[in-house]
């Protein structure tokens, strides 16, 4: 890359808007387990999660999360949260029992598409929802100004064991804990993982501390320009888990990667389907299986290579098909520097 010719000034991010006061009243009262913290935004960061956590110490509520968060703290000293799930049918269940629902830097959850006969409002109609902070307001003030109303004393995240690194064949469940027995301090994780990464807010809770970035507007293919956005900004490590039909859109950002000389490790998640669009197409039951239509869910027939792919943009690359396998790559990528690549191929279900 060349160098700038003059120095360059940061852009200072604008100032977060006043939390409105009014509402902490209401907030205050929102006690037991049937009420609850929906956290987004600056609320997802190390000290807001520690406020929230003081919070929902002291009033008993419930602490969850936006389910697709831009970036949350996460691993070692985090609470672990409870993220609002995807299905909007599960997600109303989940919200079901939720009288009182308080929103720190969240929108109110809505389902992510318009299913025909599915209520897109996830809370119950009866619930009273207490909008804190907006996005974009002064989501940590908010949440110091209601640890002041309650009187919420400090307290401490209990550590939890260290992982354990997984063996045998790679599934789902193996890839996420192999993810959180490598983890290295400071990596930043872009979770583009789809179908095959329902585990990986769990299985990296004991994690060294780290950060996590999702999907947040359903948009396939942002894990590699992501990764490559989160390398030139971060100091330290990135581990990108793409799904394999995410890759093929923005793979690409492979020859950036390899250019630059970025420290990211990409996990091409293969299971050589679209199954999040399979699971949708199914969801809707409009199309036959065995029609023209299910071949597009379809990464087969070639198989595609994609530790040749990388190479091709100049980034060093190795396949792992056992849970062993891919703990000995993402150690070793995570030790050297530079970019690199891992296949992780799916044993058949």
């Amino acid at each position: 890359a060349q160098p700038c010719a003059e120095p360059v000034t940061a852009v200072a991010a604008p100032p977060a808007r006043p939390f409105e006061p009014a509402a902490l009243e209401s907030a205050s009262r929102a006690r037991g387990p049937r009420a609850a913290l929906l956290l987004g935004g600056a609320a997802l960061t190390r000290r807001g999660l520690a406020l929230a956590t003081r919070v929902t110490a002291t009033s008993g509520a419930r602490l969850l999360m936006e389910p697709f968060p831009a970036i949350v703290d996460h691993g070692a000293g985090a609470p672990t949260l409870e993220r609002v799930n995807y299905v909007p049918e599960f997600a109303q269940a989940q919200l079901g029992e939720v009288d009182e629902l308080v929103l720190v830097g969240a929108r109110e959850p809505v389902g992510p598409f318009d299913y025909e006969g599915v209520a897109g409002r996830l809370v119950r109609e009866d619930a009273r929802v207490t909008t804190l902070a907006a996005p974009g307001d002064d989501a940590l003030g908010a949440l110091e100004a209601l640890v002041e109303r309650l009187g919420a004393p400090r307290g401490t995240v209990a550590p939890l064991g260290p992982p354990a690194a997984p063996r045998g064949a790679l599934t789902p469940e193996t890839l996420c804990a192999a993810v959180g027995a490598t983890l290295v301090e400071g990596t930043v994780v872009v979770d583009e993982s789809i179908t095959s990464g329902l585990h990986l807010f769990e299985a990296t809770s004991a994690s060294p501390a780290h950060r996590i970035t999702t999907l947040t507007g359903h948009a396939l293919g942002y894990g590699l320009p992501c990764a490559l956005g989160a390398a030139v900004g971060s100091s330290g490590r990135v581990l990108a888990l793409v799904a394999d039909g995410s890759f093929l859109y923005s793979a690409p950002a492979l020859w950036s990667m390899a250019r630059e000389g970025l420290d990211v490790t990409v996990v091409v998640l293969v299971n050589r389907r679209y199954a999040i669009l399979e699971w949708e197409r199914h969801r809707l039951g409009a199309l036959a299986e065995g029609s023209a239509s299910a071949s597009l869910m379809d990464l087969s027939r070639p198989d595609l290579d994609y530790v040749a792919l990388a190479r091709g943009l100049g980034v060093p690359a190795r396949r792992a098909t056992t849970a062993e396998e891919l703990v000995e790559r993402l150690a070793a990528s995570a030790a050297e520097p530079g970019p690199h690549l891992v296949e992780a191929v799916f044993a058949p279900r």
